[in-house]
């Protein structure tokens, strides 16, 4: 009798959400790789640069120097009653962190293709790691901010505990957009090509280097439907003691809310194909 010779295929599964938001409990399994990977974003990235962890709040400190020339001298954009440089740094803060979460996490299955093709771990570690290491960097950066608001006589009210959940929902919306580049990057090369012009573009379309209250009304819903511009608002309003934007701020969680989950789940889905295409 002829034996059977048996034929499987080997798919990507079936779209499943729930079975993709049940794998979260698979990521504490794997916290140590986390931990490490993370450790290794922060000690690496400077490594071999002359400054080292310097770096971490000289590029946004350049950044308000230059525009504060521009945009307070020449421009003459007001502030809302705030000497013009903590305003600009107190919106260039969150979005370096934003920007650079993206960009990192974007490319980080990319750039470690020799580990996402030989070793088995949820994928999303990589770009969470980047994350990570982007609020670091936030938190290195803030002690000028610190120092601007004791140069400039700001004094620190209550309001600024509204920066822990303003940053916390900032970093979700960051690692959501992660998660979903991420994966297109895999696929679609051009995704990190363009990713710097897209960015450029998504800062100046942000209240990064303006106040809110300049933009038209007739574009101002708009603009407050764009997710960044709560967390920008938010960041500054609570560090300067400005009258906090509940509307824009809850406008950028709900975004995050539904976003969040929904970028989960396309990345899950993508992860049983990523290392053969990587």
């Amino acid at each position: 009798m002829a034996s059977r010779v048996v034929t499987r295929v080997l798919r990507p599964p079936h779209w499943n959400p729930l079975q993709s938001i049940s794998n979260l409990s698979s990521l504490a399994d794997y916290g140590d790789l986390l931990a490490t990977l993370s450790r290794h974003r922060i000690n690496v990235r400077y490594r071999q640069s002359l400054l080292g962890g310097l770096w971490a709040f000289l590029q946004p400190l350049a950044m308000m120097l230059v525009f504060t020339v521009v945009f307070s001298r020449l421009a003459r954009v007001p502030s809302e009653g705030v000497p013009y440089a903590p305003f600009a740094y107190a919106g260039i803060l969150p979005w370096t962190f934003f920007a650079a979460a993206v960009t990192n996490g974007t490319m980080s299955l990319v750039s470690h293709a020799q580990l996402v093709t030989k070793v088995y771990f949820p994928r999303e570690i990589l770009p969470i790691s980047y994350v990570i290491a982007a609020g670091v960097d936030l938190l290195i950066g803030s002690s000028v901010l610190v120092l601007l608001l004791i140069y400039f006589r700001i004094g620190l009210t209550m309001s600024i505990v509204l920066v822990v959940p303003v940053v916390a929902v900032l970093g979700m919306f960051a690692l959501a957009c992660a998660l979903v580049l991420a994966a297109l990057q895999v696929r679609l090369r051009d995704v990190g090509v363009g990713l710097p012009v897209v960015l450029q573009l998504w800062m100046f379309a942000s209240p990064v280097l303006y106040p809110l209250a300049v933009v038209p009304v007739a574009w101002r819903t708009a603009f407050t439907l764009n997710p960044m511009t709560g967390f920008i608002e938010g960041f500054r309003r609570a560090v300067l003691d400005m009258p906090f934007d509940v509307y824009s701020f809850a406008v950028a969680a709900a975004v995050t809310v539904v976003f969040l989950p929904l970028a989960y789940v396309a990345f899950k889905h993508a992860e049983a194909t990523m290392a053969d295409v990587v």
